[in-house]
């Protein structure tokens, strides 16, 4: 059994009432239904079969409980329609700051040739692994800290983190995408995005804002 303390009426007072304990990442996948982002990706739960005779539909399969994000946040979100939007087919794509890994997943899903996957936390990268697995795709995901990652040039770069680390991290991202290189930056909250269109003009053009909700995406293209 568990115990949820609720207020009561009178502000010097708290009242107890008893919660029947039960499987809540069950319950929350009971929940948890097919999200679609963009024209083609679909995140589904595993206790859910895709419709049959949609052949365009992308999936890529992620539970709640068994990962860090599962793109109902919208940051994810925003960066789920990004990738949805490129032609990623044959392309390398690094994943910075990776999470459960769907970001990932979806770029190898939606027709790129390998993904390297970046994260300081170990649990992300066995949550990432894990994912990576469950798709079928783990021989194309790399997973590598902060530290392991030597800077090579890819086609795309995705970063979904903080505004902070993302204005640290610029010059490093700079020498990760070759030229015409697609990037995508999230985790900025309203407000935070001028700073950072200023300071990664300095290695990209076609700076553009994508907002959602509170959340901002800046997408640019290297020089």
């Amino acid at each position: 059994m568990l115990t949820d303390l609720v207020p009561d009426l009178a502000p010097d007072r708290i009242a107890f009432r008893t919660v029947e304990d039960q499987d809540w990442t069950r319950a929350w996948m009971d929940q948890f239904q097919p999200m679609r982002f963009g024209r083609r990706l679909w995140i589904y739960p595993s206790n859910i079969e895709p419709p049959a005779d949609d052949a365009d539909a992308i999936v890529v399969r992620l539970d709640p409980g068994l990962a860090f994000g599962t793109g109902t946040h919208p940051t994810t979100a925003l960066c789920l329609e990004w990738l949805d939007a490129l032609d990623l087919a044959g392309l390398t794509v690094i994943d910075y700051g990776c999470g459960s890994g769907v970001l990932a997943i979806a770029a190898l899903k939606l027709g790129a040739a390998r993904v390297i996957g970046v994260d300081n936390d170990p649990q992300a990268l066995a949550a990432s692994r894990d994912n990576a697995e469950r798709n079928g795709i783990a021989d194309r995901l790399a997973l590598l800290t902060p530290d392991e990652f030597a800077p090579e040039t890819g086609d795309a770069l995705v970063a979904n983190i903080l505004a902070g680390p993302l204005a640290e991290l610029a010059p490093r991202f700079a020498q990760c995408l070759k030229a015409g290189g697609a990037l995508a930056l999230s985790g900025i909250l309203a407000g935070q995005e001028a700073e950072l269109v200023e300071r990664y003009s300095a290695w990209f053009d076609a700076l553009a804002i994508a907002t959602r909700e509170d959340w901002i995406r800046i997408g640019g293209t290297r020089r």
